[in-house]
């Protein structure tokens, strides 16, 4: 177990497979950070938060800040409800699997200048 699984777990269970696929998603990606909660939501943290996610009563909030979101704002982000630093994912619809590995190389790259 880890902190991200006990909060996926203690999630209600209309919310816990956009959860769970969320961080199916995310864990290959970053294997070398450590699963931490920041601000109350799950993070991937490596020297610094990477990337959020965090249940929200209508929809699964994902935080990779904003520059991947203005990267991709064109391309993809814009089919869904977005603000500078978050996007929001209905739970009623798959997860863009293909678009969030995109911001989390975008956003690993950016660490790494």
């Amino acid at each position: 177990m880890t902190v991200i699984t006990d909060y996926i777990e203690k999630a209600e269970p209309t919310q816990q497979p956009q959860l769970t696929a969320m961080y199916r998603i995310l864990k290959p990606l970053l294997p070398d950070t450590t699963e931490v909660l920041s601000y109350g939501m799950p993070a991937f943290h490596q020297e610094k938060d990477i990337v959020y996610f965090a249940l929200m009563k209508n929809h699964l909030g994902f935080y990779p800040t904003n520059t991947p979101i203005a990267a991709f704002e064109d391309e993809s982000v814009g089919h869904y409800k977005y603000s500078k630093g978050a996007i929001q994912f209905s739970y009623h619809q798959p997860l863009p699997a293909e678009l969030i590995a995109k911001m989390v190389r975008f956003k690993l790259a950016e660490l790494q200048k």
